[in-house]
């Protein structure tokens, strides 16, 4: 694997947004992920405590993390699109992340609104994916459940959830192969006092690969 000392700020999505990134890059790096957030339109950016303790958790264990701010946030470009157009930023940043981390595990993380852009993505190069605490609202169910296939799905669901909690979600992804959904005790939907025990869980998954 090869980290590169200056990976790039600023990627061009597929259909021309610039969307902005920020890393945290491990050396030597044992896996790779994408980390996405909340919801642009509530107040979601990339520096909310939820990705970015995340991303800082899994450099500070080896895995290089990328965040993205999603179109119409941040310094990125364009207009927030209402989820389906955001998972072209996600592949954007997959591609970055691809270049800059290469030979190791790839994987998703997704917090909130993030975590449904992520649900929503085919892209065979992610191994797995964690979703952390989805509404499991912003995209058509059946966009969230298509991409899904043997690779590991890790829905981590806030016992007290204010927006889909963790028998809710059972029900949404039900019938979803390789799916496990994984209470987080003690938690509602912004996580307070619990985001090192999601990087935990976290880092578990990337050593399950």
């Amino acid at each position: 694997m090869a980290d590169r000392s200056a990976p790039p700020g600023q990627v061009t999505t597929a259909d021309g947004v610039s969307i902005e990134l920020a890393w945290s890059i491990a050396t030597p790096a044992r896996a790779a992920g994408v980390v996405t957030h909340p919801h642009p339109l509530m107040g979601g950016v990339m520096h909310n405590p939820v990705p970015a303790g995340v991303a800082r958790g899994l450099a500070g264990a080896g895995v290089t993390a990328v965040r993205l701010g999603f179109r119409g946030s941040g310094g990125s470009g364009g207009e927030h699109g209402g989820g389906e157009p955001e998972r072209a930023d996600v592949e954007a940043a997959i591609d970055a992340l691809a270049e800059v981390a290469d030979g190791v595990p790839l994987v998703g993380v997704g917090y909130s609104f993030g975590a449904d852009v992520l649900l929503a993505l085919d892209d065979a190069r992610l191994a797995g994916v964690v979703a952390i605490a989805p509404p499991l609202r912003f995209l058509p169910a059946a966009l969230l459940a298509a991409p899904r296939d043997e690779r590991p799905t890790l829905v981590l669901s806030p016992a007290h959830d204010q927006f889909c909690d963790p028998d809710q979600a059972a029900v949404t992804v039900e019938g979803w192969p390789s799916t496990t959904v994984e209470p987080i005790a003690g938690c509602d939907h912004f996580l307070a006092g619990g985001v090192q025990r999601v990087v935990d869980r976290v880092l578990a998954f990337v050593d399950d690969l």
